[in-house]
């Protein structure tokens, strides 16, 4: 290679690693603009608009519609979506399909929350006239509270920001960052005076791994005559029927009165089988059983169960209520076959 062939790449190397490095330099800027407009929003942010935001949307007999055009209607169906997982029913409005016959997706009793940058949005206030005549409440999240759609509303949350991020300073970024976390804001107050619980949370995730994560017990267990279960003074061979016929590698024992009082694995009648022989038939479950044994609630996270059971390095764990009876058994196959892991 001639030298001036090497001298060209090695500038064009370091005009490359000069220009990522700018690259690199604007990203960490993005993040300190966007994260000021956030700290300036908190700061500023008005209680009074916000408890009469919240009066309106807690009083909705109907639905939230959320409505925006453009960067900010993909805010608003991230906020609709929001809202309808966390206990609001809300829904998306398209405000230009809007004037073409979808304003008719809002009834009486439904709440409109409109998302502008400017206020001025043309087809959301085009829609104003109509939302007036049905008498909806309107709620806005604008970043210029002197402008149209603040003008008309009811209700008016500022997420207005000093300035967008990125050498253009035009693109929605950190304004759009604002009205998302607007949004947020209004979400999780909205799920904490409902009392929106986490088993309420699972009921609206059935699927993905947010579903999986929010599993209860005795939502994998094996309940009723599933349960594996023999007396004290059963005798092996009825015990090991038992585990042969439920299938779970074990079965409980349980005292006169039902309560849990040990556990038999088939690995312990084969440890039993290989210190006694025969003679282990004709021993009775109290002889053989491990005393006290690990077990689980009901209402406990089934991730919980996986992780216990990994710990101790067992296959099955009883469940038992508040009277310490077997009332289920959840198996690690059981628990794999959600995906948690």
């Amino acid at each position: 290679m001639s030298r001036a062939s090497s001298g060209g790449n090695l500038r064009s190397d370091t005009e490359s690693s000069q220009k990522r490095q700018r690259s690199l330099d604007l990203a960490r800027e993005v993040f300190r603009i966007e994260a000021n407009a956030l700290a300036q929003l908190a700061e500023r942010f008005d209680q009074v608009p916000f408890d009469k935001a919240l009066d309106i949307l807690l009083g909705c007999g109907g639905r939230i519609v959320v409505s925006g055009m453009g960067k900010s209607g993909i805010i608003a169906r991230k906020l609709a979506g929001t809202l309808a997982s966390t206990g609001s029913p809300a829904l998306f409005l398209h405000p230009a399909e809007a004037g073409h016959g979808d304003l008719g997706l809002l009834c009486e009793g439904d709440v409109l929350v409109a998302i502008s940058q400017s206020g001025d949005t043309q087809e959301v206030v085009a829609m104003l006239p109509a939302i007036k005549r049905l008498g909806v409440p309107l709620i806005v999240i604008v970043g210029e509270t002197q402008s149209t759609m603040a003008n008309e509303a009811d209700v008016v949350l500022d997420a207005g920001v000093e300035k967008e991020a990125g050498p253009l300073g035009m693109i929605p970024t950190a304004s759009t960052t604002a009205a998302l976390a607007v949004g947020d804001a209004l979400a999780m107050a909205l799920l904490e005076e409902r009392g929106f619980s986490a088993d309420d949370l699972a009921a609206h995730h059935p699927r993905g791994s947010l579903g999986r994560q929010l599993l209860r017990v005795h939502h994998v267990m094996h309940m009723a005559t599933g349960i594996p279960s023999v007396t004290l003074a059963a005798r092996m061979v009825d015990v090991l029927a038992e585990i042969s016929s439920k299938e779970l590698g074990m079965t409980t024992v349980v005292d006169s009165a039902g309560r849990l009082v040990g556990v038999i694995t088939d690995g312990d009648v084969r440890r039993f089988l290989e210190s006694k022989g025969e003679l282990v038939l004709q021993s009775t479950a109290e002889e053989s059983m491990t005393p006290d044994p690990v077990c689980m609630r009901a209402d406990a996270l089934a991730t919980e169960a996986l992780r216990l059971m990994e710990e101790r390095r067992i296959t099955s764990l009883p469940v038992i209520d508040a009277e310490q009876r077997p009332e289920g058994v959840v198996h690690l196959h059981d628990l794999w076959r959600t995906e948690m892991i």
